[in-house]
């Protein structure tokens, strides 16, 4: 799993060869957000299963839609 500010979404796309985004957060401030991404990599797998069931139950692509 992945989190990022949406300017790395590509970036991150690549580098990781990821073929889906079903999970994101949005966050006004950097550092908050990078703070969650630090506490979300500390997650175990299926705490992170749990949090894209919540926010995407059907595992929708969401890639075009951070991008536009």
């Amino acid at each position: 799993s992945s989190s990022s500010a949406a300017s790395d979404v590509y970036k991150r796309q690549q580098k990781y060869n990821l073929k889906k985004l079903v999970y994101y957060e949005i966050f006004d401030d950097i550092v908050d957000a990078i703070n969650r991404e630090k506490q979300l990599k500390k997650y175990k797998r299926d705490k992170k299963i749990e949090l894209i069931n919540l926010f995407n139950p059907s595992w929708k692509d969401l890639y075009e839609s951070v991008i536009i």
